[in-house]
């Protein structure tokens, strides 16, 4: 029986051969589901598992007896099983070096292996999606890391792929910004006070709500803070606990400054000269500090959008759906029924007419499938808003959007560090850039630390300090689920022994020197190879995994699939190159076999921390 030598076609191949197998022993009681063909346990020999336990009713013998029976005939039938042993209800089979062999030189020679054919689908990912109101932080870089690497794989998966973001420029926080700048800003401007445009802006969010916090204490020691206390207070509420909860009412109702903030709000919306200059100016600020830290962390975008340009796009869309019957219209409000998914009446404008976030995202999705025929989009945004992309899509399936049933939210959990949580408003959150230099300052006391840079130039060790400490971030934030929520160590992220980025660098520089050594020997490239030994076995296998990872990661959003290969493959060749003697073997042919195994493991490396968007060194 012929085959193509790739792991699912294998796989398969050990299914249909089974199949054929256990019909043949046990008749018309057996069909195709009943056979599960999956890797092999780490803890047992082998390469493939049948589980036996289905076929036992219809043998009417033992689990064991069973597995020895298939086991018997699968050796007959299949060209590439060479043994097999049965571990109780588990009939483990052993393929045949030769295979491996064989499939490896296939990897060896494609030009970059894993990279899935092209396909026509667009899939724009939306990332990053900041509020011009304070710096980028510690959120934002899982948010952004996320999205990239989930462009990359998208791309390697054969997809077309568009990185867009939506720039939150307009609303209450940011005019809560604007206020505090025209009132304690003293006219000083990011030149100035030689600060970065983002960091300059978010030191005035913050400002805000400390004085606001000022003028609300004050406020709480009123007449008029005793009254309504009194009036709206629940039961036996005390004073601490109503005001703690009665903040954002306070701002709507009685605050100088929340009118004022609002006041600001409602001119930017009548396009009023003087303000919408001050915005722009201001948003200019943020944006051109945003852009450093991008350019910090080496991503880009193909298109933003702005909501201040896209906030009113979902307009008509709406009156489309109002049309059709499947949007219900109150006044002004603009509503949606959707108790048949849990959520009750969804607004989708204001009573006074205004937009919502759903209005604005059905619009924008709208513009995108317009500029980019994207009919698959990914929305990278935090476990907080899983209800609202919930609502949104069922809204868009209703519509009948043509883009409707691509749509997806990569939720993903929330980032803490080993001292807790982090608070916008109260100036507690962790910076994006501070962060950034934090992890390449502990990859510089590191590097430093092992004193193996005698030859290194001054810029090639901040070269290599930037691409350890990225490598440190990235790596540490990638290799979670998206989905679980995580902490995040600086100290320990750059740990060249541990599960760390740093730690697959390593092993990719370590195949580097391998190769130039080699190189400066002149070993021939070819060789006669027929018995693998286990370190050599176990990378092969893991290479012949490659591109089935790349497609489960890019179906399930999820670059902590390739960061795990990553990880198992350099794990695995530091253990094949303490195991295995590479220039010094035994034979020119063995010293010829590990070198281009190093060589493809090498390259494996390197396309995978790609898909992270991570670099590799050359030397460390």
């Amino acid at each position: 029986m012929s085959i193509e030598t790739n792991v699912e076609s294998i796989s398969q191949h050990l299914k249909e051969v089974a199949l054929e197998a256990t019909k043949e022993l046990y008749g018309e009681h057996v069909n195709e589901k009943m056979v599960n063909i999956s890797e092999t346990r780490k803890d047992q020999d082998g390469d493939y598992t049948l589980i036996v336990f289905p076929f036992v009713k219809a043998a009417k013998k033992k689990p064991e007896d069973v597995g020895e029976e298939i086991g018997k005939s699968v050796l007959t039938k299949s060209p590439f099983v060479s043994s097999f042993n049965t571990v109780k209800g588990f009939l483990n089979l052993s393929i045949d070096d030769s295979f491996w062999l064989n499939k490896f030189v296939e990897i060896s020679k494609a030009d970059q292996h894993g990279q899935q054919p092209p396909k026509e689908d667009v899939v724009l990912v939306e990332f990053a999606s900041p509020n011009t109101n304070k710096p980028l932080h510690l959120g934002h870089i899982r948010n952004i890391l996320l999205g990239w690497s989930a462009s990359k794989i998208l791309g390697a998966a054969g997809y077309r792929v568009k990185k867009v973001q939506i720039v939150n420029d307009r609303g209450i926080a940011i005019c809560r910004s604007m206020l505090a700048w025209t009132m304690w800003g003293n006219g000083d401007t990011p030149e100035s006070t030689a600060t970065k445009g983002d960091h300059f802006v978010g030191q005035y969010y913050v400002k805000f709500a400390k004085e606001f916090s000022k003028e609300y204490a004050e406020w709480q020691k009123s007449d008029e803070a005793k009254t309504v206390f009194l009036e709206k207070k629940k039961d036996e509420q005390t004073e601490e606990v109503f005001f703690k909860d009665y903040k954002n009412q306070y701002f709507n109702l009685h605050s100088k400054l929340g009118a004022d903030a609002k006041d600001l709000l409602l001119k930017w919306e009548a396009n009023d000269p003087e303000v919408r200059s001050l915005w722009k100016k201001m948003n200019d600020w943020v944006l051109a500090g945003m852009d450093i830290t991008y350019q910090n962390l080496k991503v880009d975008f193909d298109k933003l959008y702005f909501e201040s340009d896209t906030y009113l796009l979902g307009k008509e869309i709406i009156q489309k759906g109002i049309s059709e019957g499947v949007l219900q219209q109150d006044g002004k409000r603009v509503f949606v029924n959707l108790e048949s998914i849990g959520f009750g009446n969804k607004t989708i404008l204001k009573t006074d007419g205004t937009s919502t976030y759903t209005s604005q995202d059905l619009g924008t999705a709208q513009e995108r499938y317009k500029d980019f025929g994207a009919k698959k989009m990914l929305y990278v945004v935090a476990d907080e808003q899983n209800a609202h992309f919930q609502a949104l899509f069922e809204i868009v399936k209703r519509l009948g959007e043509p883009y409707a049933d691509g749509l997806h939210h990569l939720s993903y959990g929330m980032v803490d560090l080993p001292t807790g949580k982090m608070k916008s408003r109260e100036g507690t959150v962790v910076d994006a850039d501070d962060l950034i230099s934090e992890t390449i300052g502990e990859a510089r006391k590191n590097a430093l630390e092992r004193g193996e840079m005698e030859d290194f130039s001054a810029e090639e060790k901040e070269a290599l300090f930037e691409k350890i400490g990225l490598a440190a971030l990235k790596y540490f934030i990638l290799k979670v689920n998206p989905q679980k929520r995580m902490v995040f160590d600086p100290a320990g992220s750059v740990d060249m022994q541990g599960h760390t980025g740093p730690y697959i660098q390593n092993a990719y520089v370590r195949i580097q020197s391998v190769l130039k050594k080699a190189a400066s020997e002149n070993i021939p490239s070819v060789y006669q190879y027929e018995k693998l030994l286990g370190p050599e076995k176990e990378l092969i296998v893991l290479l012949n995994n490659y591109p089935n990872l790349i497609v489960s990661s890019a179906d399930q959003y999820d670059p902590s699939i390739i960061a795990a290969f990553a990880y198992d493959l350099a794990k695995a060749y530091h253990k094949f190159y303490h195991d295995c003697p590479i220039l010094r073997a035994d034979t020119q042919d063995m010293i010829a076999f590990r070198i281009a195994l190093s060589k493809t493991v090498g390259d494996s490396l390197k396309n995978a921390m790609y898909l992270l968007g991570i670099d590799m060194p050359i030397r460390m």
